[in-house]
């Protein structure tokens, strides 16, 4: 598959990034790091907020189980799910728990130490950024609100403080990328040996 085309590199990109690592950094206390000279701002996963990374499809199908201001990022084809710091280590046991844990899931966490880039905060054009492979924000996180409070977490088994239901959340993902998997080895011509 050819990669989707990129934004020709820009003398202005530097002063973007500075903007753009301001606003994440200031206005809503995340971590990040800067991208080589013309790649995008990188956020760090694992301190304030975990990701799911997971096909659009199967994304799309996780929104109803997230909170209205859980924030969701797209880029490409892949679905970024913010969730609170420490899923991604729990993960493993808890797919094995929902009996998801033999089955290869295209599912990704980043979690301590990882890296995300950071979409842009304010809204761009999407169909634009989308095929320059950029990443947008599906529901942006919103400066001077504690984004931490609405994301899935394991504590919130069995209702409680109002912040999404991981486990919930995790199956929902799981069943829909499983359902992706078998609609792409479905598609596929019969190989004879």
């Amino acid at each position: 598959m050819v990669p989707l085309p990129r934004r020709p590199l820009d003398s202005n990109a530097g002063v973007a990034n500075a903007g753009v690592r301001h606003w994440y950094e200031n206005d809503l206390g995340w971590a990040t790091v800067p991208g080589s000279p013309g790649s995008p701002v990188r956020l760090v996963t694992g301190l304030r907020f975990d990701v799911l990374d997971v096909p659009a499809e199967a994304g799309v199908a996780a929104l109803r189980r997230l909170g209205p201001g859980s924030p969701v990022a797209v880029q490409g084809d892949r679905m970024r799910l913010l969730v609170a710091a420490g899923s991604a280590e729990e993960l493993p046991g808890l797919l094995d728990w929902l009996e998801w844990g033999v089955p290869a899931l295209d599912l990704v966490a980043l979690g301590a130490e990882g890296r995300m880039d950071a979409p842009a905060p304010v809204p761009t054009p999407c169909d634009q950024a989308v095929l320059q492979g950029a990443a947008v924000w599906l529901r942006p996180p919103e400066p001077g609100r504690e984004v931490e409070a609405s994301l899935p977490t394991l504590s919130a088994l069995g209702g409680g403080a109002g912040a999404p239901d991981l486990v919930r959340l995790v199956d929902t993902v799981a069943t829909h990328c499983h359902r992706v998997r078998l609609r792409r080895v479905c598609a596929q011509p019969l190989a004879f040996s």
